[in-house]
């Protein structure tokens, strides 16, 4: 398994438990482990997909938001996907600079 993959599971896991600790760093980490992500997990073959799969899980996780109220969980589930988002948004945005630098190449 690589570090990269790892590094995914380890901040899906802080990202729900982050859902029940209330901690002022926190989002700091998972930035950085997105960063880390993005950095060794995604090659250049495989950035468009990420990216596609980052922007469709921002803008799902959005967009159901409310619904989590309405189950009554209070903010369980949306506060879950506020963590995953600081995650896959840091890893998206160093794979999406890492594309402009490859497109500038050229």
């Amino acid at each position: 398994m690589k570090i990269g993959s790892i590094a995914f599971l380890v901040g899906l896991v802080l990202a729900i438990v982050g859902a029940f600790v209330d901690v002022s760093w926190f989002p700091a980490l998972l930035v950085v482990l997105g960063l880390v992500i993005g950095f060794l997990n995604v090659s250049g073959g495989e950035s468009r997909r990420f990216l596609i799969a980052c922007i469709a899980f921002m803008m799902a996780s959005t967009a159901l938001y409310p619904i989590d109220n309405l189950l009554g969980l209070g903010g369980t589930i949306g506060e879950i996907m506020h963590n995953i988002g600081y995650l896959v948004g840091a890893a998206a945005l160093l794979v999406a600079v890492m594309s402009l630098f490859d497109m500038s190449k050229d």
